[in-house]
């Protein structure tokens, strides 16, 4: 079983954003740091988690256990049922490819046993920003 690490983060809500995800696959890591320009904390979790999940059907992933620090992603998710109807599309998606999946486990997991995603989101936020004053100048 692949075991994915997701998280999203935003300095500011909406600010600059990024997606953290942390891959094991059978002890072969994958780590991926991905700007998401400017959302809100929210739209970058699940964003994080759209990501891993593209990336998990690109690579033939088939039985995957996501972890996310994020009660509302999980919840959705088992619910496949967004509180914010803002989030609903967002969620849809997420349902969407999480179904090409043979097997889709996830699971909610304190933050202090998230740090490899956090410190992947907060390299994308990074990122961003550098980006963005690559534009300015």
């Amino acid at each position: 079983m692949i075991e994915v690490y997701i998280d999203g983060a935003s300095a500011g809500n909406p600010g600059p954003s990024g997606a953290g995800i942390f891959i094991n696959n059978n002890g072969h890591v994958e780590r991926y740091s991905i700007p998401l320009g400017l959302l809100e904390n929210h739209e970058a979790e699940y964003y994080a988690l759209i990501k891993a999940l593209e990336i998990c059907v690109k690579n033939h992933y088939q039985i995957v256990s996501f972890r996310t620090d994020s009660q509302a992603i999980n919840q959705a998710m088992e619910k496949e049922f967004a509180k914010n109807k803002r989030y609903a599309p967002l969620l849809a998606q997420a349902l969407t490819l999480a179904k090409q999946l043979d097997l889709f486990f996830i699971k909610w997991i304190p933050s202090i046993e998230n740090k490899s995603a956090d410190q992947l989101a907060r390299r994308a936020i990074h990122l961003n920003k550098e980006r963005a004053d690559e534009k300015d100048s």
